[in-house]
């Protein structure tokens, strides 16, 4: 089994750096732990987040296409219904909040218990890092607006305690338009992955680094695709 395992990493193409175009697109890597149910399981649910990411896009109008990994086109159209776990239609214990919000904080809690249950202290602390930044942000721009802001967080107890993110924040807020504000959101992902990724622990951790990175570089060539396009 260790064999295997670290032929299944070390058969994965090099990386580059954000802006270079990646040697295998998320399907495929998908479909390169196609054997191995655990692993696959993992990364899919690192992966997925890209997928909604994607759905939430489309739905606004921002994108016109999708390149799912793990959701079907319909589904991240919103032409079909997503896994009941994920998006139930009715959440009892929270009337009032946005279906987004539900959403995202189903999928956050899922990776998070995943993560616990397969012993993935990678796929844990990633979680917990996600849940701080979204919540940053949906903080920054809720009081930016006037809102309230605790209408607006996600999950607020998984968030990672002693997170900063006063840079990445400040950043943000001075970016001159949404596209820019995105690329400082990857770049501060980008960072946070080069202080966890497992790197040579032939484990599943540094797999599903790996997949997180892929999935940024992704995000990265669709920006740079949507400035080409005047977008």
């Amino acid at each position: 089994m260790l064999t295997a395992r670290h032929f299944t990493i070390t058969t994965l193409p090099t990386l580059g750096d954000l802006g270079t175009a990646p040697p295998m697109g998320l399907a495929d890597l998908i479909e390169h732990v196609e054997e191995n149910k655990q692993w696959r399981e993992q990364i899919e649910a690192v992966v997925l987040l890209d997928d909604l990411f994607q759905r939430e896009s489309y739905l606004a109008g921002e994108v016109d296409e999708v390149e799912p990994a793990v959701l079907s086109v319909q589904q991240a159209q919103g032409e079909a219904a997503l896994p009941d776990w994920l998006f139930p239609e009715v959440d009892e214990e929270r009337p009032s909040a946005l279906e987004t919000d539900i959403l995202w904080e189903n999928y956050f809690r899922y990776v998070h218990r995943l993560g616990r249950s397969k012993r993935s202290q990678f796929l844990v602390r990633w979680v917990e890092f996600e849940v701080a930044l979204r919540n940053a942000l949906a903080t920054t721009r809720a009081r930016r607006l006037g809102l309230d802001e605790t209408a607006y967080l996600v999950a607020p107890d998984l968030a990672a305690v002693g997170e900063d993110l006063s840079a990445v924040l400040s950043e943000w807020e001075a970016a001159t338009t949404p596209l820019v504000g995105l690329r400082v959101i990857i770049r501060a992902r980008w960072a946070w992955l080069e202080q966890n990724d497992a790197w040579f622990s032939f484990s599943v951790d540094e797999l599903l680094a790996y997949a997180a990175r892929v999935m940024l570089i992704e995000q990265w060539r669709r920006t740079a695709e949507k400035e080409e396009g005047g977008a």
